[in-house]
């Protein structure tokens, strides 16, 4: 190679490993920020009294179909045990449909569809945070970020309006020319 190509392929690796290295240490920055986040919605997700009361209850319910599911368990295994006849489906369905009941009584609680809401702002929030830092980095690697092409898109859109209002002014010229 010449030294003017070699000294273009060096400089084209240096950006290249410099973008990787700024794009590695804004995904290490989006990671801290959405520990930060994380901690504060910790922090600020102490439910009020009726809320965390109404959590308790909830787990209060839930516990109550988990015991009354073991407490109907025991009685079909003793049952079993005594030579009776039990279908070991029914072990299953039970398992199951008390898992159904014990979850539904804890997702009804105000409880948990707070908890549930500041999970999804946080992500919301990090999402963002991982989408702004993956298009500080495309655009450091010198590639057109999505906010690029929206941007060509509008001018796009607004060439062809204008385009579409020449075209209509000339025809009324050619129109006006031809009476």
């Amino acid at each position: 190679m010449s030294n003017n190509i070699q000294d273009d392929w060096n400089e084209m690796v240096e950006q290249m490993n410099e973008a990787v290295a700024d794009s590695i240490e804004r995904n290490v920055e989006a990671q801290a920020a959405f520990v930060e986040a994380w901690t504060d919605a910790a922090e600020d997700s102490v439910p009020d009294e009726d809320t965390l009361a109404d959590g308790v209850e909830g787990y209060t319910r839930a516990y109550e179909v988990w015991m009354e599911a073991a407490e109907e368990m025991f009685e079909q295994t003793t049952a079993a045990a005594e030579g009776e006849d039990v279908d070991p489906t029914e072990f299953r369905d039970l398992w199951l449909e008390s898992a159904n009941e014990a979850f539904k009584e804890v997702m009804s609680t105000e409880a948990f569809a707070s908890a549930n809401g500041q999970f999804v702002e946080s992500m919301m929030e990090l999402r963002s945070e991982f989408d702004d830092a993956a298009q500080d980095a495309i655009a450091e690697m010198g590639m057109a970020t999505r906010d690029d092409v929206v941007e060509v898109g509008e001018r796009l859109i607004e060439l062809e309006r204008r385009q579409h209002e020449v075209e209509n002014k000339l025809d009324r010229v050619l129109d006006a020319l031809e009476e």
